[in-house]
């Protein structure tokens, strides 16, 4: 489940780069809780909880595909699309133009797609792996 690992990986790691830009306007700002009408630290906190809102689904897609399926380069082209499209929305919601409606568009569609596919899999009966992984099998 490489590509699972890589995608939960990159999106710990940018859920971190998202708190500490969140922390960094708080410092400045010297708001320890809430927003304070703060219109950067609203876009920032805004940007980070969309990000813990959508990320959960992708990897979790991307996971059980990647175990029933196998790998693949579209879901390697998926997680990676998701990743970069999750980086273009946060700062978009600092002002670079149109990151937030690429970043946006591109995590829809992500979820369409791989949702779709999650669905479409079983029902069509189109199983790469017809093995249980290791872990899976009961010893003795």
């Amino acid at each position: 489940m490489t590509i699972t690992l890589v995608t939960a990986g990159a999106a710990a790691i940018i859920n971190l780069w998202l708190a500490i830009r969140v922390g960094s306007v708080r410092t400045k700002a010297k708001i320890l809780l809430g927003d304070g009408g703060n219109e950067v630290l609203i876009r920032r906190m805004r940007a980070h909880a969309n990000f813990v809102e959508y990320a959960p689904f992708i990897v979790i897609l991307i996971g059980l595909i990647e175990l029933t399926s196998g790998s693949s380069w579209w879901l390697w082209g998926a997680s990676a699309a998701f990743l970069v499209a999750r980086v273009a929305h946060a700062l978009g919601m600092d002002g670079l133009p149109v990151g937030r409606m690429v970043g946006t568009i591109l995590t829809f569609l992500l979820l369409l797609g791989l949702g779709g596919y999650a669905i479409a899999v079983p029902l069509l009966g189109h199983h790469a792996r017809t093995t249980l992984p290791p872990s899976a099998v009961p010893a003795g």
